[in-house]
């Protein structure tokens, strides 16, 4: 399956595609789908920094374990991306550096 046939919408039937923002660019995601998985399948890229080197992390267990994949979420920092479901109009973040004590999602 190409990546234009995955978002495609037959006429009458309910949408297949749900639209987020990821640092002011527009990000295609199907219902039901983590926000990890649709922005690896936007990008492939890393969604945060790490705070000693500055090396970016990708999400790689899927699964809530490694923590690499947190994000910031319609102003909530610190957020398993792994662990939440794409909603339309999620606005989401990169996390740059270390998290604040105390930042909950």
């Amino acid at each position: 399956m190409n990546a234009a046939s995955r978002f495609r919408d037959a006429p009458g039937a309910a949408p297949r595609s749900l639209r987020l923002m990821l640092d002011g660019v527009p990000v295609l995601a199907r219902p039901g789908e983590s926000v990890a998985a649709a922005l690896l399948a936007h990008s492939g890229g890393a969604t945060r920094q790490t705070p000693v080197t500055g090396a970016g992390r990708a999400p790689y267990c899927m699964m809530g374990v490694c923590f690499d994949c947190l994000v910031t979420i319609d102003g909530h920092p610190n957020v398993q991306a792994c662990m939440v479901s794409a909603r339309e109009g999620m606005v989401i973040q990169r996390q740059i550096g270390a998290r604040r004590l105390g930042d909950q999602p």
